[in-house]
């Protein structure tokens, strides 16, 4: 067991005694959010501004499910992350056409366009009001209604995404998709089909921001209209970055910063976004690599002094 694996460990059994247990859940399945998105910009390189429109339409439908239909946990789960590849199958079609500004562009677009139908079909959204009343159904004589209990089986999911993610980018696959990354031309010159690899990157990144919306439904008992809004999108592409895209561990780290940043500052001051937007500047200006790239060179730096005072 490696240190990262124990400092998360750690993590999860502190965490809800450090802040509410709603805010940790939120945390942690923000976190899951992250971790989709990270396998497209931090692994294969496509900065991707529409992934809002994974979790928010996995967030409605599951959540409408649930309102409705009284199904329970595990088959909303699975409800969302199949709405969450889907709707990622249709979008990533579109914009894996394109690269660059424009496929930024129509990754925004498209989660635009499915803003506005969500904004327009109240009978079933509720529009601008939200869908409220998603319930938390009991599974096996678990009540979720209990904060703690629905926050360890969050934590529980966190840990199996990380898991699985992990197994992606070690994997062949994970090896390819970090190919077209550095370098997109050679990679389809030795013989891989460059938009099909980016279209399957992007069904699982929605498959893993579905989870995460079904979650955040249950979390908050309500889906809001911002679940699918471009500021949502925009929040998981600023935590990513802070955390450090392209480490495994960098969405958990930037995570646990903006939720915390967001629920618990915003409640001391209200002007916290600029707290935010000095440790993007920071980010971008000084360590491309996030949290994760900081920690990294301070640990470099801490082991040459060792080394130098162990010689003098």
């Amino acid at each position: 067991m490696n240190r990262a694996t124990i400092a998360i460990l750690l993590a999860v059994v502190l965490l809800p005694f450090v802040v509410r247990p709603v805010i940790a859940a939120e945390i942690w399945l923000f976190a899951i959010f992250g971790l989709g998105l990270n396998l497209l910009l931090g692994y294969t390189g496509l900065l991707s501004f529409g992934q809002s429109t994974f979790f928010g339409s996995a967030a409605y439908v599951a959540g409408w499910l649930l309102k409705h239909y009284a199904i329970n946990v595990f088959f909303a789960l699975g409800i969302g992350i199949g709405v969450g590849a889907l709707s990622a199958l249709l979008v990533g079609y579109l914009c894996v056409q394109r690269s660059g500004l424009y496929f930024i562009m129509l990754t925004f677009a498209l989660n635009q366009l499915f803003f506005f139908i969500a904004y327009q079909w109240t009978s079933v959204t509720g529009g601008e009001d939200g869908m409220p009343g998603v319930p938390r159904p009991a599974f096996l004589g678990l009540d979720f209604k209990d904060p703690m209990l629905y926050y360890a089986f969050v934590s529980v999911l966190k840990k199996k995404s990380l898991w699985v993610m992990k197994r992606i980018v070690e994997s062949p696959l994970g090896r390819i998709l970090q190919a077209i990354r550095e370098n997109e031309v050679r990679a389809e010159a030795v013989g891989y089909n460059v938009a099909r690899f980016k279209l399957l990157a992007f069904v699982i990144g929605g498959a893993f921001s579905g989870l995460a919306g079904v979650l955040y439904a249950m979390l908050f008992g309500i889906v809001p209209l911002e679940a699918i809004g471009f500021v949502t999108s925009g929040n998981v592409v600023f935590a990513t970055l802070i955390g450090g895209s392209g480490s495994l561990y960098g969405p958990i780290i930037g995570s646990f910063v903006f939720i915390w940043l967001s629920e618990s500052m915003s409640v001391v001051w209200v002007r916290w976004p600029l707290l935010l937007g000095v440790a993007f500047v920071i980010v971008v200006l000084f360590f491309r690599g996030g949290v994760v790239e900081a920690w990294s060179r301070l640990g470099d730096k801490v082991r040459l002094w060792q080394s130098s005072r162990q010689k003098a």
